[in-house]
């Protein structure tokens, strides 16, 4: 149904789901106050018939102000582009909500993610495992509370981590990691296997976990964005852009137009840059050696055509609240170097595809229906891929790419052939994206000062659709202008539990090649 934000407004005031206090707008968005035991019949108007998506659940301590938890829901609508944020209040003396997880797949991780960081309960969930914690993380340590310390040193007490298991005549495990024999991060996962056919597969994450929304806590601003560009390495951009965004949203500052160009090309740059690198990948890992060699040496130049426009191979540095730190440089020829270069991709790419060897090893292996891609609520090219015709560059418009032309592309097969074409063709419109900034690039300054009406401890947000899809961040102030609680969502935090899924009746051996067809950021995800 189309919906436009006055009809909206009405629809939340009219409902008894609510608190007393009055629905607020902002831009494109509704925010309002939920009875807790409202919440899930909230979450059921919201995607059952209105037709949003669950994008972020986040908690933040107020005890000391209020003695009340607050979690939030940020509902987005995939084609109508407005947000609702619910907010409800939890009693630090009983810390629990009921729970979503038995509707919604990805509030499961949301919710089990809050309860370790938080020790918020949610009732009526039917996986309560730890998410973030290991065996030897104390009970009743909850680090992203407001003044808690570490209890001493952690030790490991050898209790194992409660996996599902799998029986039956025939049927044994297979595990593998957290520690791998490449240069890689770590993960753990456990195969049920029946022969070399894969029945079941379990990952085990958050070995890297470093503590990273606790890291913004209390800083300015502007000191958060070299933690932001740090979530992922390969996303420096898409997570500095989405946190910029989320400031500017509450601080109502307007980069300006050049500014928000000159984004649209770093970010598309980056996305050139990793699908190069994947398309190579993949190929790597069906023994086709050249292939993988040659996407290396082309991923070697656009990284030294980052370094050219803004001094960091990784994007750094330029991304600032309220627009971008240094202009494109003026005697460099990006336009014509990008272009050179997708040529170059071009060529590899067709020889790659071209080997019936290598064919064979993408068509109908790691297959991700589009149903099963919409339960797990994956993101990005693993998304499109599937079927699901999703972007945030489209569907909730950032920077210029309103005012400018790209397609979206969209595949049905869901298999690694499907994921490794999709990445071709981003790669593609990511040049095209830049030939537009080039040609149209408008004059004027690179960055508007940070405006000083600030609500305190209210959320604003930042989506961006990075190279593996949409990323959000939601940021909230203190009085004083300080960091309070930010919040991040990688796209890896939903897409990492669909690879058991596209993994069932694949064999053993394949499962590289599959991993690398979805290749979620560990870091990103154990945030």
């Amino acid at each position: 149904m189309t919906m436009g934000l006055d009809a909206l407004t009405r629809t939340l005031t009219e409902s008894d789901l609510l608190h007393s206090i009055p629905v607020v707008r902002r831009r494109r968005e509704a925010h309002c106050a939920v009875r807790a035991a409202a919440v899930p019949a909230f979450a059921e108007l919201m995607c059952a018939r209105l037709g949003a998506h669950l994008v972020l659940m986040a908690a933040d301590d107020r005890r000391a102000r209020l003695a009340v938890f607050f979690v939030h829901y940020l509902f987005v609508h995939p084609r109508e582009g407005w947000l609702v944020l619910a907010s409800t209040q939890v009693r630090e003396s009983s810390p629990e909500l009921p729970s979503l997880a038995r509707s919604h797949y990805p509030a499961s991780r949301f919710e089990r993610e809050i309860q370790d960081l938080f020790g918020i309960r949610f009732v009526g969930h039917l996986d309560p495992r730890p998410l973030v914690r290991h065996a030897f993380w104390p009970d009743d340590y909850h680090p992203l509370r407001k003044g808690e310390t570490a209890p001493g040193p952690f030790t490991d007490d050898g209790r194992a981590f409660p996996f599902k298991t799998v029986g039956g005549e025939g049927v044994y495990e297979i595990p593998v990691g957290p520690v791998h024999a490449g240069v890689i991060e770590p993960g753990h996962f456990r195969f049920s296997v029946m022969g070399e056919t894969i029945i079941n597969m379990k990952s085990r994450l958050y070995f890297t976990h470093k503590g990273t929304e606790k890291l913004f806590e209390d800083r300015q601003p502007a000191a958060g964005v070299e933690l932001a560009e740090r979530v992922s390495g390969d996303t420096s951009v898409g997570h500095a852009l989405a946190y910029c965004q989320a400031i500017e949203a509450a601080t109502d500052t307007e980069p300006p137009r050049r500014a928000r160009y000159i984004r649209v090309a770093l970010l598309e740059l980056e996305r050139l840059y990793n699908h190069v690198a994947d398309f190579g990948a993949i190929a790597n890992d069906t023994g086709f050696a050249v292939g993988h060699a040659h996407c290396s040496r082309i991923r070697e130049h656009l990284l030294r055509l980052n370094k050219q426009v803004t001094g960091s191979r990784l994007l750094r540095g330029v991304i600032v609240p309220g627009g971008v730190a240094r202009d494109l440089p003026p005697t460099l020829d990006i336009v014509s170097a990008v272009d050179a270069l997708l040529g170059d991709f071009e060529e590899v790419a067709s020889i790659c595809l071209s080997n019936t060897l290598l064919a064979d090893r993408l068509e109908n292996t790691g297959a991700l229906d589009q149903q099963s891609a919409r339960v797990y609520g994956v993101l990005g090219f693993v998304a499109r891929a599937s079927g699901l015709d999703i972007d945030a560059r489209r569907d909730q418009p950032f920077a210029a790419y309103d005012e400018l032309t790209f397609r979206v592309p969209v595949m049905t097969s869901g298999d690694v052939k499907a994921r490794a074409l999709i990445r071709l063709e981003e790669a593609r419109q990511a040049a095209s994206l830049i030939r537009q900034v080039g040609s149209t690039l408008p004059p004027g300054p690179l960055s508007a000062a940070i405006g000083g009406r600030v609500e305190p401890y209210q959320p604003a947000f930042g989506i961006v659709e990075g190279w593996r899809g949409r990323i959000v961040h939601a940021a909230m102030l203190d009085g004083e202008g300080r960091l309070h609680r930010v919040k991040i969502v990688d796209p890896s935090f939903l897409n990492w539990p669909a690879l058991s899924r596209a993994l069932v009746d694949n064999i053993v051996p394949d499962f590289p090649l599959c991993n690398k067809s979805f290749n979620q950021s560990y870091s990103g995800n154990d945030l």
